[in-house]
C-alpha cells in the first residue's frame, strides 16, 4: 500500500467534514456580519488611541495601517482559532456513537484529528473572503482606505503568510484535538470549552497584537503556541519577519505542531483505555 493508498481515507474524512459544515451559509453570514461589528469597534478604538498619543504612535512597533489589517485579518481568521471542542466529539461521546469511531481500521487520532481540521476550514474559508471582500475592496470605495484591509509587505511575505496560515490550521486542530480528549475524558464539553477561550484570545493576538505588549514579554509571547495562530502569521505578513527569522518562526510552528499532536495522542492513548461508554 502506497502514500496515496494510506491517505485516502483522511482525504474523504476531510472533504466530507468540510462539504458537511459549508452547507451553513446562513451562520457564515451572521458570523460576518458580528466580526464586521466588533470588528469596526476595535479599528475605532485603534485610532482613537494612536491619533491621541502621536509621540507614544510614533515609536509603536507596529503603524496605524498595520494595527487596522492585523484587526481585520484576525476577524476574518476568528474561527480558525481552537475556541472549542468539536461538536461531533461531544455528541459522539455524550450518545456512545464514539464506539462507531474506534472499530473504523485507520488511525483513531488522525481520524478526529481530520475531522477537526474539516470543521475549522469550513468556517473559516467563507468568513474570510467576507471579509476580504468588505474590508479590503468595499472600505475604499466609500472613500475608507485609511480603515480598509492593506496588501502584505511583498509578493514574497504575502507566500510565506500562506504557508503560515496553512501550519496554523494544522496547529488549531491539534489544539481542538486536545479539546476533544478533555471532553471525552470528563464527558462533558462545558468546563473544557469553558477554560479554552480566554487564552486563545489573549495569547494569539486576537484581543490586541502581542507586538503592543510590553518589550520584556515579547520573546515569551513570540515563543508560546497560541501566537503560531495569528501574530506569527501576521508578522510575516507585515515584513516584521523576513529571510531567515520568517522560516525561524514557521519552523517554531511546526515544532508547536509536532509537541500538541504527541502529546494529544499520549492523553488519547489513556483516555481510551479507561473511557466509558454512554448512550446505546
Amino acid at each position: 500500500m502506497n502514500a496515496l493508498d494510506v491517505a485516502r481515507p483522511y482525504r474523504a474524512l476531510f472533504a466530507s467534514r468540510f462539504q458537511q459544515m459549508f452547507q451553513y451559509r446562513g451562520a457564515a453570514i451572521a458570523g460576518f456580519v458580528t466580526q464586521c461589528w466588533w470588528g469596526g469597534l476595535k479599528v475605532m478604538i485603534l485610532a482613537a488611541f494612536y491619533g491621541g498619543s502621536a509621540t507614544g504612535a510614533s515609536h509603536a512597533p507596529m503603524s496605524l495601517s498595520q494595527a487596522i489589517t492585523y484587526t481585520w485579518v484576525g476577524q476574518a481568521l476568528l474561527v480558525l482559532l481552537p475556541w472549542f471542542s468539536d461538536p461531533y466529539v461531544a455528541t459522539a461521546v455524550r450518545t456512545g456513537a464514539v464506539s462507531y469511531d474506534r472499530l473504523r481500521p485507520i488511525d483513531f487520532y488522525s481520524l478526529w484529528f481530520v475531522r477537526a481540521a474539516g470543521w475549522i476550514a469550513a468556517r473559516v474559508v467563507p468568513r474570510a473572503v467576507l471579509m476580504l471582500a468588505f474590508a479590503a475592496m468595499l472600505l475604499p470605495l466609500v472613500g475608507l482606505r485609511e480603515w480598509s484591509w492593506q496588501l502584505p509587505e511583498s509578493w514574497l511575505a504575502g507566500s510565506l503568510f500562506a504557508i503560515s496560515i496553512g501550519v496554523a490550521l494544522l496547529l488549531s486542530s491539534a489544539m481542538v484535538m486536545l479539546l476533544n480528549i478533555g471532553t471525552a475524558a470528563s464527558l462533558n464539553a462545558r468546563g473544557v470549552n469553558a477554560l479554552a477561550a480566554a487564552p486563545t484570545i489573549l495569547l494569539s493576538g486576537n484581543l490586541l497584537p502581542l507586538s503592543l505588549f510590553p518589550d520584556w514579554l515579547q520573546t515569551a509571547l513570540l515563543l508560546q503556541p497560541f501566537a503560531g495562530l495569528l501574530d506569527i502569521p501576521l508578522r510575516i505578513y507585515f515584513g516584521a519577519l523576513e529571510g531567515t527569522a520568517a522560516l525561524g518562526f514557521l519552523g517554531v510552528q511546526l515544532l508547536w505542531l509536532m509537541a500538541l499532536v504527541a502529546l494529544g495522542r499520549w492523553w488519547l492513548g489513556g483516555v481510551l483505555r479507561s473511557l466509558e461508554m454512554q448512550g446505546g
